[in-house]
């Protein structure tokens, strides 16, 4: 059954906006969700928090006019509930269910695409190269982005699609030119926005060392080699190549103050390295990044910044509300940054976690080979990252 095939209900049911259910999560409230997607779903992507309760009990349960004990006694009449769902129809009708009964429920407007539709620009206040940096995130998915502006110039590094409108507002609202928008390497969990920008009139930007993966469209943009460049106001963005996640991976370092590092280095983990190269390569790729990390990027000053571009559930958030933290503290927390080749070597490819969902169809779209509209990138999108070597973090409890 389609999200347009469920009866709207005969009671009233108010709908929840996703950012209003984010901001009482992000408060520490008590917030209790009823996930009435299917099991599968449910277990491999949802919304989590500190203080949140999740009960899953499919739309199905729910369709019969005589619903079981068994359902109900397992939906609390004592506190607010929320249902969602994936696009919000069956949520609805749960929730309408629900209420008839004598529940107090709403439900999540446009369900767990509502959800992913949320993306949050927050300051980095421990930056302090020339202009001012933000941090885009993807609650839904853990994506990170970074937007540099000076002066009346401004840059993305790893921008989505799915947001190729909002980055042009900001720029607009701040009163500055959109001059670059660079990838750190080839996704393979989003769609990468930087076609779409360049298309806008923004330069787009790709590492040189990506392009033979395969990269249909490279002749059209600018390429980045390790060394180069790109000045915005008076900062200046320089490419570091870091291979390991994948051969073409390449940070960028802003102003010598935040080494926007890609799927390289985590505040929580490392890099996997079987995205590319499978199985089958991942030991030779767990060696490359061990390379990088010792030599490009645990050779920079302690208090380098190091900015991803995803963070996990078991990431914490920097006093700013952002997923940074300095060199020196990580090497401090993360063993993985101290140990030695082999150990790295054994410890990287000892926890991997599922690959990302339709993470083949993803780097093919990022890298040319596949054409698909806007509803289809954002669908194939949907889910965990999963790009980090650890389903736990590497540093720390």
């Amino acid at each position: 059954m389609n999200a347009d095939d469920f009866p709207t209900p005969d009671i009233d049911v108010e709908s929840v906006e996703p950012e209003s259910l984010k901001d009482r999560i992000d408060a520490g409230e008590d917030v209790t969700l009823l996930d009435a997607r299917m099991q599968s779903d449910y277990e491999e992507w949802r919304i989590d928090g500190e203080n949140v309760t999740t009960i899953n009990v499919p739309y199905f349960e729910f369709l019969e006019d005589d619903i079981g004990d068994d359902v109900l006694d397992q939906i609390p009449d004592d506190r607010e509930v929320t249902v969602l769902c994936a696009k919000g129809g069956a949520s609805e009708y749960v929730a309408g269910t629900l209420a008839e009964r004598g529940y107090d429920v709403d439900h999540l407007e446009d369900g767990m695409n509502g959800w992913a539709s949320i993306y949050e620009a927050v300051e980095v206040e421990r930056y302090d190269g020339a202009g001012t940096l933000l941090q885009y995130q993807r609650p839904s998915s853990g994506c990170l982005g970074y937007l540099l502006y000076d002066d009346g110039e401004a840059a993305i590094i790893d921008p989505l699609r799915a947001f190729t409108e909002r980055y042009l507002d900001d720029a607009e609202d701040l009163g500055v030119d959109l001059q670059y928008a660079l990838d750190t390497h080839v996704h393979a969990d989003h769609i990468s926005g930087v076609r779409d920008l360049d298309a806008e009139g923004v330069e787009g930007v790709v590492p040189e060392a990506a392009v033979e993966r395969g990269v249909t469209y490279a002749d059209d943009l600018t390429t980045a080699e390790d060394g180069d460049s790109f000045d915005v106001g008076n900062a200046t963005i320089e490419a570091v190549y870091t291979p390991g996640h994948t051969t073409g991976m390449t940070s960028y370092l802003v102003d010598d103050s935040l080494l926007a590092t890609g799927d390289g280095l985590f505040v929580e983990s490392v890099a996997r390295p079987d995205l590319e190269g499978g199985d089958e390569g991942a030991p030779d790729a767990a060696r490359m990044l061990y390379e990088s990390l010792q030599e490009r990027v645990l050779t920079l000053p302690d208090d380098t910044l190091i900015g991803g571009a995803h963070f996990s559930d078991a990431a914490e958030p920097a006093d700013d509300g952002t997923y940074t933290a300095p060199i020196g503290q990580l090497v401090e927390e993360m063993d993985a940054l101290t140990v030695d080749e082999d150990e790295f070597v054994d410890l990287v490819l000892s926890d991997m976690p599922p690959r990302p969902a339709n993470y083949e169809d993803i780097i093919a779209t990022n890298l040319g080979q596949n054409a698909v509209d806007d509803d289809e990138a954002f669908t194939l999108e949907l889910g965990p990252n999963n790009c980090a070597a650890s389903q736990d973090s590497l540093a720390g409890d």
